[in-house]
């Protein structure tokens, strides 16, 4: 089977198998990127089946950081997205999981989302699951933990945020020197928590069957 593994960076897709029968894309954060990334590598890899991975923000406030989400379905503001959930024997929450425009920064918003009935938030999976749609091509949504229901950021991920669907580091790090004793320390955190979150991933998806 020829599986398409969708992501926003490269860093999401570190870990994950490379194989012939995987093709690993990140083309950049939001549905936009996403999709066009899609359609960018199924010019040239026929898949069987198109999976969308990366990291997520727990919704539900029992996740821990690194936990396993597969997506039952995918909200995406009035739309819900079918979704194909694959076999594991490791531990994972399934269900349903809301794709927004911007990141979810503050807890009051996480609580908002979840009213949805989304255990998890993220960027990319509308983008993903709209494709694959197109393509009549079977649709896996899983992520991966790496910011908890009841944290706010202190860093303003939405403004450093590029049209090209990459953050402007250097815009962050300026931003982190208004309050350096807060905001350095969680992106020094973050980063901590995406390495470890992405090896995670990568062993569990090593042993999904789709």
């Amino acid at each position: 089977m020829r599986i398409l593994m969708v992501a926003s960076d490269p860093m999401e897709l570190r870990h994950l198998p490379r194989n012939t029968g995987f093709h690993l894309t990140a083309k950049g954060v939001g549905a936009k990127h996403a999709a066009a990334a899609v359609d960018a590598a199924l010019d040239t890899f026929p898949a069987d089946a198109i999976v969308s991975t990366g990291f997520c923000g727990a919704l539900d406030r029992s996740m821990q950081i690194g936990d396993i989400v597969v997506g039952s379905e995918v909200i995406n503001g009035a739309r819900r997205y079918p979704v194909t959930e694959p076999k594991s024997a490791r531990p994972h929450h399934s269900g349903p999981i809301a794709s927004i425009d911007h990141v979810a920064q503050t807890a009051a918003e996480k609580s908002a989302l979840r009213s949805s009935g989304a255990i998890a938030v993220e960027m990319e999976a509308a983008g993903v699951a709209e494709r694959a749609a197109a393509r009549a091509l079977p649709f896996y949504c899983v992520k991966v933990v790496t910011d908890l229901a009841g944290e706010d950021m202190a860093n303003d991920f939405n403004s450093a945020l590029r049209p090209d669907g990459h953050f402007a580091t250097m815009d962050i790090l300026r931003s982190s020197l208004r309050q350096p004793l807060v905001r350095i320390p969680e992106l020094l955190r973050l980063r901590k928590r995406c390495a470890r979150a992405a090896l995670l991933l990568g062993e569990f998806i090593a042993d999904c069957r789709f």
